[in-house]
């Protein structure tokens, strides 16, 4: 049986190869490999015998993502793996298996397929809806595995002693927000700690964030701009300068401009208010989330259903204002006119349609918990 190679766009390629009414597309050939080659089998690959299995009509996906058998009536699935959607991420969420679209006689359906995990957390979003300030983009929240972070904190410069105390101390779920009034590579982090009075732990954080968080500063004696630390209250803010031109500050707005190597500069900021542990690149998002917890600014959670469990937020007319800001920015209308050009004639307007649509929240039966491996629960959108 012939496998055929396709080439395109210059540097791409993809496998295909047929039988019958049966087409398989692998859009990455070196996820294929032949064991009669001497190659060895990865995670995620495709050998001889699974392509074969596929061109005969055998149900390798089900088995491969837990999905239960398809009801005669659903035409269209589907299945996304976590390890895509993550991003890279996968370890902070091991809970999160992946996401389902099924679609009937009725429309689209949603699910979210969580595993168990041998030391589960809460599945208690409330507090991080409490700290994200009102306004939000888009928002996702998650239970976080604690445990498995300490290998990587100590791997980032974190001291052994100082890792092992903060992954017990972690707690229950995180969360990400995106903000129009910001960018999309500057999220809010939210985190949750076990302890109420989590001051003791302000001299590990300090440390963890000095070692993780900086870039070497050419114009710098010391090759990295000094942790600027502030208390106030239940507030303790760690934040460090970081030359990018990513940054939102133009580097004229420095208070030594001829420190800053390159054209901007970001004010990348930790903070912890009691029990909560809040991040972002963007510093302007933590004071914004620093004022929703001391009830100077309205939480997320005023517009959210109350009492059910939210994994997901999406609020298109704030979302399309990001995609709008991110699109036009990365194309300079003096150096790419003709991508420009197509955005505002294309893609501009159907923004301008996604923002007519209402908000929604994303929730899951009230008591849902893992119970096993792949175990898919239903995400009912609520119009808010």
């Amino acid at each position: 049986m012939p496998l055929y190679q396709l080439s395109y766009n210059a540097s791409k390629s993809l496998l295909f190869a047929s039988r019958g009414d049966k087409l398989v597309v692998l859009s990455n050939p070196n996820k294929y490999y032949d064991p009669a080659n001497g190659e060895s089998e990865e995670s995620g690959h495709v050998s001889p015998q699974a392509l074969a299995a596929l061109l005969n009509g055998d149900k390798l996906f089900p088995e491969a993502f837990g999905l239960p058998a398809k009801a005669p009536d659903v035409k269209q699935r589907l299945s996304v793996n976590s390890s895509v959607l993550a991003m890279g991420y996968q370890r902070f969420i091991p809970n999160f298996a992946g996401l389902r679209f099924d679609m009937d006689d009725k429309g689209w359906h949603s699910f979210l397929a969580m595993d168990e995990l041998d030391n589960q957390p809460d599945f208690d979003f409330k507090p991080v809806w409490q700290a994200m300030p009102l306004g939000a983009s888009a928002c996702v929240t998650l239970p976080v595995a604690a445990e498995p972070q300490k290998p990587l904190l100590v791997k980032l410069g974190a001291e052994e002693a100082v890792a092992q105390t903060l992954t017990e101390h972690v707690a229950g779920a995180a969360g990400l927000c995106w903000y129009a009034d910001s960018r999309l590579y500057t999220p809010l982090l939210v985190a949750s700690l076990k302890d109420e009075d989590s001051s003791k732990l302000d001299g590990d954080l300090g440390k963890l964030f000095g070692s993780m968080v900086g870039a070497f500063e050419a114009n710098v004696d010391e090759k990295v701009f000094p942790v600027v630390e502030k208390q106030e209250g239940q507030n303790h803010v760690w934040q460090r300068q970081v030359s990018s031109n990513f940054g939102p500050y133009a580097a004229k707005t420095a208070e030594n401009p001829d420190a800053i190597s390159g054209r901007a500069f970001m004010k990348v900021s930790l903070a912890r208010h009691g029990s909560t542990l809040l991040f972002s690149l963007d510093d302007k998002l933590v004071d914004k989330a620093l004022g929703t917890l001391d009830k100077r600014f309205p939480p997320m959670a005023d517009v959210l259903p109350k009492d059910v469990l939210m994994p997901i937020y999406f609020g298109p007319d704030s979302m399309a204002q990001l995609m709008q800001q991110e699109t036009l920015d990365s194309l300079p209308q003096d150096m790419e006119p003709v991508f420009y050009n197509a955005a505002q004639t294309y893609l501009i307007p159907k923004l301008r349609t996604l923002g007519g649509y209402g908000k929604y929240a994303l929730t899951l039966p009230e008591g849902s918990e893992p119970d096993g491996h792949w175990q898919w629960l239903p995400l009912e959108w609520k119009a808010l």
